[in-house]
């Protein structure tokens, strides 16, 4: 393979910080990864993601926004979602009660995910989940 050539193919989206547009970031993201294994996996992560942004950032107020971006290899699917910040803890994984109404979202990422990170971005974060696909001969590719 020639050193400046990717078989990564990368999509962006940016939705108003409506509640609203978490059904549609699913849309989105299961349009792009429609036939892949992965795909009920990655819709609920970009779900719980797209979802916390609007909740607990700034991303939720008025004109409030939140970008997704969907990177696919035939290895990883990379999903990210950047907030507009207001918030002054980065999110983090929280061991809630049973009982709990809320707070599990990032958990249940982390559960899915092989690995999630959490970056500090233009005044905001940006949380990006990865799901590995199956290396075996008889792996399905993303």
């Amino acid at each position: 393979m020639h050193e400046y050539t990717s078989t990564a193919r990368v999509w962006g989206l940016t939705c108003p910080g409506f509640p609203e547009e978490v059904s549609r970031a699913r849309r989105w993201t299961r349009d792009i990864l429609r036939g892949s294994p992965l795909a009920e996996d990655a819709e609920l992560i970009v779900s719980e993601l797209s979802a916390n942004a609007i909740l607990h950032t700034a991303s939720g107020q008025d004109s409030g926004s939140f970008h997704l971006a969907l990177a696919v290899s035939p290895q990883v699917i990379a999903l990210s979602v950047t907030d507009d910040g207001g918030t002054i803890t980065a999110p983090k994984v929280e061991h809630q009660e049973q009982e709990a109404e809320h707070g599990r979202g990032l958990g249940m990422v982390s559960a899915i995910a092989h690995r999630v990170a959490v970056y500090d971005s233009d005044g905001g974060h940006t949380v990006t989940a990865e799901l590995h696909r199956d290396n075996s001969p008889e792996g399905h590719p993303c």
